[in-house]
């Protein structure tokens, strides 16, 4: 069974939050959709007052050839400047080893992940 692919992006201005949801693997154009909404939802705040809420609950362990591609996002959201980045996920030993090895290879030292 194929797991659909969606994300959703919300700038909560009350909070000082953009909340996204991200489900699934990404089909290059989706990737670039994906980037586009990000980069205008960015824009249209000061990100170093904000906080990333990042919900990968969904999310399996990565493949090896996914986690170029992941360190990308997680670079992505760095070089936006937030003041700090939380990412859910399912308890999940491995997966929480892989995105903190993510984590320490980009440098983002703001950020923290967060197991439901």
């Amino acid at each position: 069974m194929v797991k659909t692919s969606s994300y959703s992006i919300n700038v909560n201005r009350v909070r000082k939050t953009i909340d996204m949801v991200i489900v699934g693997t990404f089909t290059p154009e989706q990737v670039q959709e994906f980037v586009q909404e990000y980069t205008t939802k960015v824009k249209s705040i000061n990100a170093q007052d904000y906080t990333l809420n990042v919900d990968s609950t969904d999310m399996d362990v990565l493949r090896q050839d996914m986690i170029p591609s992941m360190e990308s996002s997680i670079r992505m959201y760095q070089q936006s400047g937030f003041d700090k980045m939380i990412i859910m996920i399912k308890k999940n030993a491995i997966l929480k080893l892989q995105l903190n090895r993510i984590l320490k290879n980009v440098g983002f030292t703001n950020a923290e992940i967060q197991e439901k």
